[in-house]
C-alpha cells in the first residue's frame, strides 16, 4: 500500500522537519508558496533525501502501529495520512525531473531507489500490527460515526492494505515482496529503454530533394535539430511527435516515410540493447503470479475490481460494441485513400506508413483543408490563453503569470491560480516543448496535493508537460489541431487537481477509468467554433481564424475517426489480452502480440496506437495496466456531460459550479453516483457515437 511512486505520486504536505544536513529537499522551503527550490537542488541531494524520507516514515508508521491506545480514526487513519511528508515531497520532485528533464545521473538514481521504495512500501503494507488496527476500524466502521469523506478514506486504506497482501501468510508475503521488487526493476528498465529509443534520431537527410513535400516549419525544425546534434547542413528527425508526424503527413518519398514509421512502431523491438520483449513478457508473467497470490484469476481482475468497469468481461463487451462500427468506418477511409493512389498511378496497396500522407490528401480533396492552413492560427501562447479563458468563464478563476517561482527548465512557465475574488487556489506550471531528457507524450501531475488537515488548507502545485511543436529561430510554436486538443486536455487534469476541496488527499483516489473524464471534456471547448474564434488568431496579422476555415473544420470533424478509433481500440484490446493471461510463464512477446492482433482482425493498413514493446501506459508502471480502455470509457461520460452544456449554454456558470462540486472537487469511490448527481442520470453511449461519426 504505497502512497507514492516515481510515476504517479500522491504528495501530502511540505516537510516540516528542520534542515540538519544542508540538503534543500529536507527542510521547510523558504520560497513563494513553499515551492520546490530547484535552483538549489542537485542530483547529489536525492539519494540522501530518499533515505532520510524512508527512515522518517518508517519511524512514524511504527509509532502508529505500536500505539498502546486502541485504534481510532484519528490515531490510525488520519495519522497515516499525515505520515511520510518528507518522502512524498522528495518523490514528487524526483518524479517530475526524471520524467521531464532527466539525465544519466537521475536514471542511475531511479535504478537504485525504485527497489528501495518498493521494499519500503511493502514494509508498511505488510506490517501486521498496523493492518490489525486498520482492520479493526474497518470491521467496526458502522459504530465510528464517520462522515462520507472519512468513510471513503477508511475504505481506501483497508482495501489497499488487503490488495497489497496484508492478509497473506508470512511465506506468501515473502513471495509477494520478491515479485514487487522484480517488477520495480523491470519498470525502470522499460522506461529507460523507451526514453532512449523515443529520443533517438531515426533519420538524417543530407539531400534537399528528400525533403520534398515537407512544410517550411518542419524543414526548419529538422535543420535546427541537426545543428544541435552537430550535423550542421543536414536535417534530422526523431521519434518525438512534433518531428515524425509532419514527416509522415507530407514527405513525398515513400521509402523514407516507411523508415520513420517503422522506427516509431518498433521502438523497443529492435533486438538491441534497448529491446523490451523479454522485459514485457516477464512483467506480464509476474503480474499473473501476483494476482493469483492475492486471490485473483488474472491481473485484469485484480485491477478492474476498483474501477467503474468492475471486471474484464465488461471491458471486452464495451470495446467490442465500438469495434464493429469503427472497422466499417476505417474500411471506407481506406477506400478513399486507395482511390487516390490508383488515380495517381501509384501501383501499390496502401500501407500503414502511407496512412498519414494519403489522409492529408483526402482531407484536401474532400474539405479543401490541411494542417499547414491551420497552424498559423494556433500559436501556443494564444492557445494556452484560450484554454485559460475557458476555465475562467466556466469557474470564475484567474491565471496570473508569476516570474518569481523557481523552475526546473528554462522554458517552464508558472501561473498563480486564484478564485475570482482573489483567493489563492494553487500554482500551475506549463512545460510544453520536447527536450532530450523528456519522455514522450503529455501528462499532468503535481508537486503538492490539496488537503485541509487540522484546519490548515494546503493548496496544490500542479504541472502540465507536453511535447508540442517547438519555436524556431524565426517562428513561434505553431500547434497542430491534435496538440491544441492535448493542451486543453491536460489543463482539464490540472483543474481537477486545483479544485480539490477535501480534508484528506487520500480520499480523492478516484477510479482509473474516471480519471480521463475531467480532461477530455475540456477538448470539447477547444474545437467549439465560438470558442475557437476567441483564441485562434494569425500569429503575424492578429486576424481571427476565418469563418471559412472554421466551417471546413466543422465539416471535417468526423474525418479519419475510423482510423483514430481503430488504432486506439486495438491498443486497448492488446492491453487487455496481456492482462487476462492465466499462465505465469513468460510468453514469447512477438508471437503473443501477433496472435492478439490476428484475433481482433485489425486491417494491415492500421497499426495499434502502441505495440507492446513501446506501450509505456501499461509496462512502465502500474498506472494504466488493464486500463488503457479508460480513455474511451471516460469519453462516454464527457460526451454526455458536454451535451448538458450544449443544451443550456457553453458557459453556464450554474452548471459549471455543479460539475466542479460533484465531479472535480469531491473524493468518492463511486464516481457514477457522483455523475448522476451532476447529470441526473447515467450516461448513454449515443453522444460518443455521434461525436465520432460511428452511428
Amino acid at each position: 500500500m504505497i502512497k507514492y511512486s516515481l510515476a504517479l505520486t500522491a504528495l501530502m504536505l511540505i516537510p516540516g522537519q528542520s534542515d540538519q544536513t544542508g540538503n534543500p529537499l529536507l527542510g521547510k522551503w523558504d520560497t513563494p508558496f513553499e515551492t520546490p527550490p530547484f535552483d538549489a537542488i542537485t542530483e547529489a541531494h536525492f539519494m540522501p533525501a530518499f533515505r532520510e524520507g524512508m527512515r522518517l516514515e518508517a519511524a512514524e508508521v511504527e509509532a502508529i502501529a505500536d500505539n498502546p491506545d486502541g485504534p481510532t480514526f484519528a490515531n490510525t487513519i488520519a495519522a497515516l495520512e499525515k505520515s511520510g511528508r518528507t518522502l512524498d515531497n522528495v518523490s514528487r520532485v524526483f518524479g517530475c525531473l526524471n520524467g521531464a528533464n532527466t539525465n544519466d545521473e537521475l536514471q542511475k538514481i531511479s535504478q537504485e531507489v525504485d527497489p528501495l521504495l518498493t521494499r519500503h512500501g511493502d514494509d508498511i503494507s505488510l506490517n501486521p500490527k498496523l493492518f490489525a488496527r486498520v482492520k479493526a476500524l474497518w470491521d467496526g466502521k458502522e459504530t465510528l460515526g464517520l462522515n462520507a469523506e472519512e468513510n471513503t478514506l477508511l475504505e481506501n486504506y483497508y482495501k489497499n492494505f488487503v490488495r497489497s497482501g496484508a492478509n497473506l501468510n508470512d511465506e506468501d508475503k515473502a513471495t509477494l515482496r520478491k515479485i514487487n521488487e522484480e517488477l520495480s526493476n523491470l519498470y525502470v528498465k522499460f522506461r529507460q529503454n523507451h526514453l532512449n529509443q523515443t529520443n533517438a534520431v531515426i533519420l538524417v537527410i543530407d539531400k534537399q530533394d528528400d525533403l520534398a513535400g515537407l512544410p517550411e516549419d518542419a524543414v526548419r525544425g529538422a535543420a535546427d535539430l541537426a545543428a544541435a546534434k552537430n550535423m550542421e547542413g543536414k536535417w534530422a528527425f526523431t521519434l518525438q511527435k512534433p518531428s515524425f508526424i509532419p514527416f509522415l503527413q507530407y514527405a513525398q518519398k515513400r521509402n523514407l516515410r516507411e523508415i520513420v514509421f517503422k522506427g516509431y512502431v518498433n521502438r523497443g523491438n529492435n533486438d538491441d540493447g534497448f529491446d523490451n520483449k523479454k522485459i514485457i513478457a516477464s512483467i506480464a508473467a509476474l503480474r499473473v503470479k501476483r494476482a493469483n497470490l492475492l486471490g485473483y484469476r488474472t491481473h485484469a481482475d485484480y485491477i478492474l475490481e476498483r474501477n467503474m468497469a468492475k471486471n474484464p468481461e465488461n471491458v471486452f463487451r464495451f470495446l467490442n460494441d465500438l469495434w464493429t462500427p469503427s472497422l466499417k468506418r476505417a474500411r471506407a477511409e481506406i477506400a478513399d485513400m486507395q482511390a487516390i493512389i490508383d488515380r495517381e498511378g501509384g501501383g501499390f496497396r496502401l500501407a500503414a506508413w502511407d496512412w498519414w500522407y494519403y489522409a492529408e490528401k483526402v482531407k484536401k480533396e474532400k474539405y479543401a483543408l490541411d494542417e499547414a492552413m491551420l497552424r498559423p492560427y494556433f500559436k501556443m501562447e494564444n492557445v494556452r490563453r484560450g484554454a485559460f479563458d475557458v476555465a475562467e468563464k466556466l469557474y470564475g478563476i484567474r491565471f496570473i503569470p508569476r516570474k518569481d517561482i523557481q523552475v526546473y527548465a528554462p522554458d517552464v512557465e508558472v501561473f498563480e491560480v486564484t478564485e475570482g475574488d482573489g483567493k489563492h487556489l494553487g500554482l500551475f506550471y506549463s512545460d510544453y516543448y520536447p527536450r532530450d531528457g523528456k519522455r514522450a507524450g503529455a501528462w499532468s501531475s503535481s508537486f503538492r496535493s490539496q488537503s485541509n488537515m487540522d484546519g490548515k488548507f494546503v493548496t496544490p502545485l500542479v504541472y502540465n508537460v507536453g511535447n508540442f511543436s517547438k519555436p524556431t529561430a524565426d517562428k513561434p510554436s505553431l500547434m497542430s489541431v491534435d496538440e491544441v486538443q492535448t493542451l486543453f486536455h491536460e489543463l482539464g487534469h490540472a483543474l481537477n487537481s486545483l479544485f480539490g476541496n477535501t480534508v484528506y488527499s487520500g480520499s480523492r483516489s478516484t477510479p482509473r477509468d474516471y480519471v480521463e473524464m475531467p480532461s477530455q471534456i475540456m477538448e470539447n471547448w477547444a474545437m467549439d467554433p465560438a470558442v475557437m474564434k476567441t483564441y485562434a488568431v494569425h500569429y503575424l496579422t492578429g486576424e481571427p481564424i476565418p469563418q471559412e476555415l472554421i466551417g471546413k473544420l466543422e465539416m471535417s470533424k468526423h474525418f479519419n475517426q475510423g482510423f483514430a478509433t481503430v488504432e486506439y481500440l486495438a491498443a486497448s484490446f492488446l492491453d487487455m489480452d496481456w492482462h487476462v493471461l492465466t499462465d505465469a510463464t513468460p510468453a514469447d512477446a512477438a508471437a503473443f502480440e501477433k496472435a492478439s492482433l490476428e484475433k481482433m482482425g485489425i486491417m494491415d493498413e492500421i497499426e495499434p496506437r502502441y505495440l507492446s514493446t513501446n506501450f509505456s501506459h501499461i509496462f512502465s508502471g502500474e498506472s494504466y495496466s488493464s486500463g488503457y480502455y479508460s480513455y474511451i470509457w471516460a469519453e462516454v461520460l464527457d460526451a454526455d456531460a458536454f451535451q448538458a452544456f450544449k443544451e443550456t449554454g457553453l458557459f453556464n456558470r450554474e452548471l459549471a459550479a455543479s460539475f466542479r462540486k460533484h465531479l472535480l472537487s469531491a473524493g468518492s469511490n463511486d464516481m457514477m453516483a457522483q455523475y448522476v448527481k451532476f447529470r441526473g442520470a447515467e450516461p448513454k453511449v449515443d453522444a460518443l457515437l455521434r461525436r465520432r461519426g460511428l452511428e
